[in-house]
């Protein structure tokens, strides 16, 4: 069958939309039609070349919902009809990761992350060359074929543009409070980047019942929409000192938990300075592939403070979609704030280049 797709052809151009030929799913495989794909900032590292994987030519997206259209032989999680939201992610389960917990780390990644199915082969072509699909799920493209591994069925009521969000944004910002970082209430935490894992953040500490939750960023509109995820205090970056702010605030201590959801060496080491005595730096953002964080290590030891990294919330993945969706549900999630702009798939340089001027909490492509 046909699809028509926005694809990254050579780094740091613009994306192109182009029709591919798209290969049935085959075993354990499922055919999506997507409704709804968020932007995000990964998808720019694809685009740019700042993450190397998948190779292009590709298809980049990672945030997406829809509706399976059909099943591959051994299929037994979804059927046809249902409506579902894709996991970056795939969960086998049985690895050593799985077994363990850490589902998020699950030894399956690392085919996906190449662009491929968990076969190793692909299932786009553009008539000349094989075209890969970002971590295994490429939404920037009407219909696609994903392991049944990555996706998760989800109820019809919940409408497919908000659902996408959940799928990186929101799991991945609130599964870094409640899972990685543990946060216990009464805690006093900082943000610093308020795209749509950084509101999640706040969402998360708010969930956490966090008396102090600071939220830092450049943007009047993200700031704002963080004081109605919960925020107690708000830093425009341009007009204060982050850490003379926070020192004021804290009378001097510090805070227990520092977030950083950017992904840039400065910030992370201007995060690192929020700390307290005994404080906990998590890392959310991801950096370069190049960038490296020279830590003041006698002061780590003698304050213990730690630095923690957290990949797509810490967790079982399945699980927490599941709890956040519902949490969405039944109104304790403000995520329909989060979409500042609803774009045609003709119109995703537009919305990208809208996120990154800072325009965009988050825009979302609408099939």
């Amino acid at each position: 069958m046909k699809t028509k797709a926005a694809l990254v052809y050579e780094h740091k151009k613009p994306l192109v939309i182009g029709e591919l030929n798209l290969e049935p799913p085959k075993d354990k495989e499922v055919l999506i039609q997507y409704w709804a794909a968020g932007l995000c900032h990964s998808d720019v590292s694809v685009r740019d070349g700042v993450f190397r994987m998948p190779p292009i030519p590709c298809v980049p997206g990672h945030e997406g919902a829809g509706v399976v259209l059909a099943a591959g032989p051994g299929v037994t999680r979804v059927k046809p009809g249902d409506h579902v939201l894709v996991m970056w992610v795939p969960v086998c389960g049985q690895c050593y990761y799985c077994l363990r917990g850490q589902f998020q780390l699950c030894a399956d990644r690392d085919k996906t992350r190449l662009g491929r199915m968990l076969d190793g082969t692909t299932r786009l072509t553009d008539g000349k060359q094989e075209i890969h699909s970002m971590l295994g799920v490429g939404t920037f493209s009407q219909y696609n074929v994903v392991s049944e591994q990555s996706i998760l069925p989800m109820d019809k009521e919940i409408p497919f543009d908000i659902a996408a969000l959940f799928g990186c944004a929101v799991i991945t910002g609130i599964g870094a409070v409640l899972n990685r970082a543990k946060v216990p209430p009464g805690s006093r935490v900082a943000i610093l980047g308020l795209g749509g894992v950084g509101l999640n953040l706040v969402q998360g500490a708010y969930l956490a019942n966090a008396t102090q939750i600071i939220a830092i960023d450049r943007f009047k509109q993200k700031l704002d929409i963080a004081k109605q995820f919960g925020a107690t205090y708000l830093i425009d970056a341009t007009q204060e000192n982050p850490v003379e702010r926070i020192q004021e605030l804290t009378n001097g201590m510090g805070i227990d938990f520092a977030f950083e959801a950017i992904g840039k060496a400065e910030t992370i080491a201007m995060s690192y300075q929020f700390l307290r005595r005994g404080g906990t730096l998590v890392l959310v953002g991801i950096p370069d592939g190049e960038a490296r964080f020279p830590l003041p290590l006698q002061e780590m030891v003698q304050f213990e403070k730690a630095v923690l990294g957290c990949y797509y919330g810490s967790g079982d993945i399945r699980l927490g979609l599941k709890t956040i969706l519902d949490l969405y549900k039944t109104g304790r999630l403000k995520t329909d704030l989060m979409i500042s702009h609803r774009y045609s798939l003709e119109e995703i340089n537009v919305g990208l280049a809208d996120m990154e001027s800072g325009k965009n909490v988050r825009g979302v492509i609408v099939y």
